[in-house]
């Protein structure tokens, strides 16, 4: 495929939208943890789309939230950092025709940059009456010039496919940034560990997964082509740890059992998982623990 267009657009807006479901639809493959639960996202994932002579180069980014932690302070200067010198913006929002302070901050960002911005109205299957949303559509142009509105359903992936078109209409002339068999630059050990930590964003309840983090330990090809994958499971609280580990090992059995499955199929080859849960107090506050587990400031 000749490339003859190339630009990148951030994926931007408050907890749980569906940031990460709209990088996946986009991408037509996994390349970003999903969660109900909000605060999913951690880092900036990049997702990688080649069309009809065009390479979208999508980051999908944290929610903007209250930072209580350095993590946190960590995760909102992501998002802040993201609007950065970007091609354009994409703020995803649920139906609902109250902008509150986190759109507000985003849409004051994009405005301050005139970085050309599109409003995605997520989650519209779960709207009766498609007429309130004109009430959303109003809410949020009287505050932000967007370029353009799509009402999407990012699970069902309706209206991504009109997204991705309208889109390329901002990508500038200009080569390829990324190979073309290429569908994130995460690496591969960092796709492990965040598959493992989505496994137990889905087994876990509470504020248990938000308090730890995963740290791949061991990352080898054998001659066969078997993967060997060792992880170690941090958390804050010695209670938390046996929550993880569940009666005779059976909570981590499952979360390591579904986790391998995504690996696998991620890697196109069979994995061999071994994980490990450790406490490591307040983490969360550790600008040192939070850099060797991954989140790195650019």
């Amino acid at each position: 495929m000749n490339i003859t267009h190339s630009g990148i657009i951030t994926i931007v807006g408050r907890p749980n939208v569906g940031k990460s479901t709209l990088l996946n639809a986009l991408v037509g493959e996994k390349v970003a943890i999903v969660s109900h639960k909000p605060q999913t996202t951690r880092n900036r994932i990049t997702g990688i789309v080649n069309r009809d002579g065009k390479q979208f180069v999508f980051t999908d980014t944290p929610g903007l939230h209250k930072a209580r932690t350095r993590l946190g302070e960590y995760m909102d200067g992501v998002v802040r950092q993201s609007i950065n010198a970007v091609d354009a913006a994409v703020l995803v929002v649920e139906p609902i025709p109250t902008p509150g302070e986190p759109e507000r901050q985003l849409m004051e960002r994009i405005r301050a940059l005139k970085v050309p911005a599109v409003l995605v109205i997520n989650k519209v299957d779960t709207v009766e009456q498609k007429e309130k949303l004109l009430e959303v559509i109003d809410a949020y142009s009287r505050e932000c010039p967007f370029e353009a509105v799509f009402p999407i359903s990012a699970k069902k992936r309706e209206g991504v496919e009109g997204l991705l078109d309208a889109l390329g209409a901002y990508l500038p002339e200009g080569p390829q940034l990324f190979p073309e068999d290429m569908t994130t630059d995460q690496p591969e050990k960092q796709m492990m560990a965040e598959i493992l930590r989505e496994k137990m964003l889905l087994r876990l309840n509470r504020e248990i997964p938000h308090g730890t983090a995963v740290e791949i330990t061991r990352f080898s090809e054998r001659d066969n082509g078997i993967i060997d994958v060792e992880a170690t499971i941090f958390c804050e609280k010695a209670s938390h740890k046996g929550i993880i580990i569940g009666k005779g090992g059976a909570m981590l059995k499952a979360i390591s059992s579904l986790a391998r499955r995504d690996m696998e199929a991620f890697m196109g080859t069979k994995v061999y998982l071994q994980t490990w849960v450790k406490v490591k107090e307040n983490w969360r506050d550790s600008l040192a623990a939070i850099h060797n587990f991954g989140y790195v400031d650019e």
